[in-house]
């Protein structure tokens, strides 16, 4: 009578089989992304960049000087992707600003320091950020770590601005710390570009004039290293006792 043709309903066989395998794909997605499993990716990432530092020795910059083939304004746009890429993997940023200060004079080490500082922080923060901060927000304890988090998330272009004013925190430190915390991705970087300055303009002007150590612009930049990290010295400790009253 009808002219509809019935196709046999799937069997319960073959339908076990390809629902387990839909199964067994969810359960390894949720491991790959869950928070632990992308903290491990992290540690992976910082211990294959430190690697990496320790193999190339970045430091031989000082050294060697930058590759002749490369000049003008490229060079000081790949310097500062360089450094950020650097600093990121724990590289001391006075040996970089040094190298800046050396290779391309004040005014345009500067440029390629500040660019490379605001960039290897933005790395270092997004890395934290996207792989760390679900993992290791749960674990904050401790009355020291509370202030620290509050600080940061409630009060962070001023906290970032002092850290940066103030060598008193390790560059990498203060990136992730704020990472961890609920501190926004702009006034991390407009902190961190505005507070680096001082800093980084002594180191840079230190190191391009190293070759005349006795010159004023030399012992002036080295003063003024020397006074702010004592400064910060002062001011981590009064900031430690403080955050112990919390």
């Amino acid at each position: 009578m009808s002219d509809l043709i019935t196709r046999p309903a799937a069997s319960p066989a073959l339908a076990r089989p390809a629902a387990g395998r839909r199964a067994f794909a969810a359960r390894c997605s949720r491991a790959l992304l869950s928070p632990w499993s992308r903290l491990g990716l992290l540690v992976l990432l910082l211990v294959t960049a430190g690697s990496c530092v320790l193999l190339f020795e970045p430091q031989r910059l000082l050294q060697d000087g930058w590759p002749p083939q490369v000049g003008g304004a490229a060079a000081v746009v790949l310097f500062a992707v360089a450094y950020g890429l650097c600093t990121a993997a724990f590289v001391p940023r006075p040996l970089l600003n040094l190298a800046a200060g050396a290779l391309f004079g004040s005014q345009a080490g500067l440029v390629g320091a500040l660019a490379g500082t605001v960039l290897g922080a933005g790395i270092a923060f997004g890395l934290g950020r996207v792989l760390g901060q679900e993992a290791l927000r749960p674990l904050l304890r401790g009355k020291i770590v509370h202030a620290v988090d509050g600080q940061l998330s409630r009060h962070g272009f001023r906290s970032m601005l002092a850290a940066r004013l103030f060598p008193g925190v390790p560059f990498w430190a203060a990136n992730y710390c704020a990472a961890v915390s609920r501190m926004r991705w702009a006034p991390f970087l407009i902190a961190t570009g505005v507070g680096s300055i001082p800093n980084t303009a002594a180191y840079v002007i230190a190191g391009s004039q190293a070759s005349t150590p006795t010159s004023p612009a030399f012992l002036i930049a080295m003063g003024f290293i020397a006074v702010t990290g004592l400064a910060g010295a002062i001011v981590a400790w009064c900031k430690r006792h403080r955050l112990r009253g919390h």
